[in-house]
């Protein structure tokens, strides 16, 4: 269920030659990234899952040099940069006794995008750092650097303790989705669509994320199709506490699932635990004061195979036209890749649930948005709006409820 995208990210940021493969070939204690003294050999992000005791599994992240040149090697370090923003936290390298333009860069963006960071001075055995040198890293960054080679095997288990205690808990912990809004025996049924679009013999990932954490909040999950919910809830002893149904769903499940019992989606309950929920619910209004040809930017987190139903290039298209009556332009972006036009092209941005991305990296991804004033929404929550459903489905978690 937590695949990289999900891990923390521990991104390793620095100029070239400055032994950022090395360290992450070292930390991993195998030969994750190809060292050469030829500068630039890293080329694009090489990333390597390893387990830390106390943290759980986490994504070492090598990236090109930060001071690279010529057309290519500035598309290098534009990359470089843009992975700094969805890094959990970043380890700014440093040697040669240098400080200059490249680092202080990478600390003020750190510090711009709210990346934990530490500094670690790489090539010790090559290069030992002066006294002067680490005061001034420490009046620089805050911190006193951690002062690496890899011809010293012992310094491995103290540098994994640097990064436990700099990585912080809200990268790694585990928080429920539900936990704050069910009780133990509580009996909450999951209405889970099988169309062409669900993945042969499976479950997708919303859907058996919230179903765990049914099972972990000691709640009863009642799984049917859409197609089945009547004849469900008639065979329940009671009315459940809750009904969670994909988006796509929404206007049949709303029909059939009385008005005493709170209904909500997968969508809306990932959004909840990914942040930017209050952001999404504000924005989802803005959907009724679209104008003709605005431009509507559909974000999916994960690359999936598209099909006449998908939900992001057709449904979601055609229902926000139905709904305004004017002709929308939508455009789809899968997983972490550039948008083609400026962002301030779109009226409104519409973000699916994010089942297969951390916090940080839908932060990350929509904070551009938000500070040019350009509204968000999610998946769930524009398809619950524009079937007249929206305060029902956000009303399980209202702070009165």
């Amino acid at each position: 269920m937590k695949g990289n995208e999900l891990k923390p990210r521990i991104g390793v940021f620095g100029r070239r030659n400055y032994g950022k493969s090395t360290l992450v070939n070292f930390i991993t204690n195998q030969q994750v990234s190809i060292v050469s003294p030829t500068a630039g050999t890293t080329t694009d992000a090489v990333r390597k899952t390893m387990e830390i005791i106390g943290v759980g599994p986490v994504v070492w992240v090598d990236t090109a040099g930060v001071d690279d040149c010529g057309e290519l090697g500035l598309q290098r370090v534009a990359a470089s940069r843009e992975l700094l923003g969805q890094t959990d936290l970043a380890l700014i390298v440093v040697s040669h006794n240098e400080w200059g333009y490249p680092e202080q860069q990478l600390v003020d963006a750190c510090r711009g995008a709210g990346v934990p960071m530490r500094c670690i001075y790489t090539l010790a055995d090559q290069y030992p750092p002066t006294d002067s040198f680490l005061g001034m890293l420490h009046e620089t960054v805050g911190q006193d650097p951690f002062v690496f080679t890899a011809k010293q095997p012992s310094l491995r288990a103290p540098l994994l303790q640097v990064v436990r205690e700099s990585l912080p808990e809200s990268a790694y912990a585990v928080k429920s989705l539900l936990g704050d809004v069910l009780r133990g025996g509580d009996n909450v049924v999951l209405v889970t669509p099988i169309d062409e679009a669900a993945p042969t013999g499976r479950l997708i990932l919303p859907q058996v994320q919230v179903i765990r954490d049914v099972l972990d909040c000691g709640a009863v999950a009642t799984v049917c199709k859409e197609t089945e919910l009547e004849r469900t809830l008639a065979l329940l002893r009671e009315p459940p506490r809750l009904v969670v149904t994909d988006s796509q769903a929404f206007a049949l499940v709303d029909k059939v699932v009385p008005p005493s019992v709170a209904l909500t989606s997968f969508s809306i309950v990932l959004a909840r635990a990914k942040g930017l929920f209050d952001e999404y619910a504000a924005g989802t209004c803005a959907i009724a004061n679209l104008r003709e040809s605005d431009r509507v930017l559909m974000l999916e987190s994960c690359t999936h195979n598209v099909t006449c139903d998908d939900i992001g290039r057709v449904k979601l298209p055609a229902l926000l036209r139905k709904f305004t009556g004017k002709d929308i332009r939508c455009e789809a972006v899968a997983g972490l890749s550039r948008l083609d036009r400026p962002l301030t092209d779109y009226a409104l941005v519409i973000q699916c649930g994010g089942c297969v991305a951390s916090p940080k990296q839908l932060v990350s991804r929509l904070s551009p948005a938000l500070q040019a004033g350009i509204p968000v929404s999610n998946y769930g929550m524009a398809i619950a709006y524009m079937n007249g459903i929206f305060d029902r489905a956000m009303q399980l978690f209202s702070p009165h409820q």
